[in-house]
C-alpha cells in the first residue's frame, strides 16, 4: 500500500454586500462518538459528509476492528491513499481505494463482503482488508513502548522490526512524517466534541479577501497579473490563506479536509464554508467561501459576478472547516491515475 489520491471538482456559488467584525474565542478540540479504536477508549464518530456515503458504513464498522484504529483514522488512511477513488492505481502498481500492492494483497486481502472472492478493486473487500492489515501490523508491535496507534502507523510505513528495534516510532523522516500526516488528517475526519480551537490566521485571511471585494470572477482564476488579479472561489480562499503562510489545495473539495469541522452554530470568522448538491459526500463539494460572521461569507460566486458578501444559509450549505497549518500540510499532493 502506498500513498495516493484523487483530485476532483472545483466550485461556484452566489453573493451581496455586508460588513462583519472578527470574533475570537478560546475553544478546545476533542474527538467524536461511536467506536473505541485508537482513541484511548473515547468513542469516535465521523465528521458529517467527510466520508462518501457509499463507504461510510464500511469505514464505521471496520474502523472499530481493533484498539489501534478508529473510523476517523481509517478514513484518513484511505483518503491519503486514494482520495476515495476505487479505481486508483499508482506508478508502483498499488491498486484500488486502499492502494494495496499485489504481493501485499495476495497475503492480506480478505473477502470483506463474503461473496466468495477477494477483489482489490472492490471497496467492500479493500476497506475491510485495510483495517485487517492495520490490526495485524498493530499486533506485531503491541509490546513496543509508546502510543499503539503511532507504532502501528510506523510499522505500516517502515516495518515492524524498525519499531521494535527503536522502541517506538523510528527516527526516519519519512516514517515520522507519515505518522504525523495520518494523525493530523484523523482530526479532519473525526466529528469534534466540544468546541474547536479558533484560528490564529483568520484575521489575515479575511483581510486579504476583503481587499478583493468588487473584483470580477474568473473561472480558474488564481489572482495572477496575467489574470488581472481575478479569482474563482477556491482560488480566492487559497490565495487568502497563502498570505498567512498556509498553503491550501487548489480545489474546494480538498480544502474541506484542511482542519476540523465546527458545526454551524459554532462558526467563527475565518472558517471556510462549503456548498454541495450532495450533502452526504465531501468529494461533491463545488463551492467555498470565507466566513466573516453574522451568517455571511466573502466569496467569488460565479461567472459574470464580482467577489462580494453573501449569506451562507442556503439549501446547499454543506459544512465548514477551521483551517490549520498542520491540517493543510497533511493533505496529499500527488494523485494516482484512475
Amino acid at each position: 500500500m502506498r500513498k495516493a489520491w484523487l483530485v476532483a471538482g472545483v466550485s461556484i456559488g452566489g453573493c451581496t454586500a455586508f460588513l462583519a467584525l472578527l470574533v475570537v474565542g478560546t475553544y478546545s478540540l476533542t474527538a467524536g462518538a461511536t467506536g473505541f479504536g485508537g482513541s484511548g477508549g473515547r468513542a469516535v464518530a465521523l465528521a458529517k459528509g467527510a466520508v462518501p456515503a457509499r463507504y461510510q458504513a464500511l469505514v464505521q464498522k471496520w474502523g472499530n476492528l481493533c484498539p489501534a484504529i478508529n473510523p476517523a483514522l481509517l478514513a484518513a488512511q484511505l483518503y491519503q491513499e486514494s482520495g476515495w477513488n476505487p479505481r486508483a492505481q499508482s506508478h508502483a502498481a498499488a491498486q484500488g481505494i486502499a492502494q494495496f500492492i499485489p504481493g501485499t494483497w495476495a497475503a492480506h486481502g480478505v473477502d470483506g463482503d463474503g461473496d466468495g472472492d477477494r477483489d482489490v478493486w472492490d471497496p467492500a473487500d479493500a476497506i475491510p482488508s485495510a483495517a485487517t492489515y492495520d490490526c495485524k501490523v498493530a499486533g506485531y508491535v503491541k509490546k513496543a513502548p509508546g502510543d499503539p496507534t503511532n507504532n502501528m502507523l510506523a510499522a505500516y510505513n517502515a516495518g515492524a522490526y524498525a519499531v521494535i528495534r527503536y522502541g517506538g516510532v523510528p527516527p526516519y523522516k519519512e516514517t515520522q512524517n507519515y505518522v504525523r500526516i495520518i494523525r493530523t488528517l484523523e482530526k479532519s475526519f473525526a466529528r469534534p466534541v466540544g468546541r474547536v480551537d479558533p484560528s490564529r490566521q483568520a484575521a489575515g485571511a479575511i483581510n486579504f479577501a476583503q481587499q478583493q471585494l468588487g473584483t470580477k470572477y474568473l473561472w480558474g482564476g488564481n489572482g495572477t497579473p496575467e489574470q488581472d488579479g481575478r479569482f474563482d472561489c477556491s482560488g480566492l480562499t487559497q490565495a487568502a490563506f497563502r498570505t498567512v503562510g498556509i498553503e491550501l489545495p487548489r480545489v474546494a473539495n480538498d480544502q474541506y479536509n484542511a482542519g476540523p469541522h465546527p458545526p454551524r452554530n459554532e462558526l467563527l470568522p475565518g472558517d471556510l464554508v462549503f456548498f454541495s448538491d450532495d450533502l452526504t459526500n465531501s468529494r461533491a463539494i463545488r463551492h467555498v467561501g470565507i466566513y466573516v460572521g453574522g451568517g455571511y461569507m466573502i466569496n467569488a460566486p460565479k461567472p459574470g459576478a464580482v467577489i462580494r458578501f453573501d449569506k451562507i444559509d442556503t439549501p446547499d450549505y454543506f459544512g465548514a472547516t477551521r483551517v490549520t497549518e498542520d491540517g493543510a500540510k497533511s493533505l496529499p499532493k500527488h494523485p494516482p491515475s484512475a
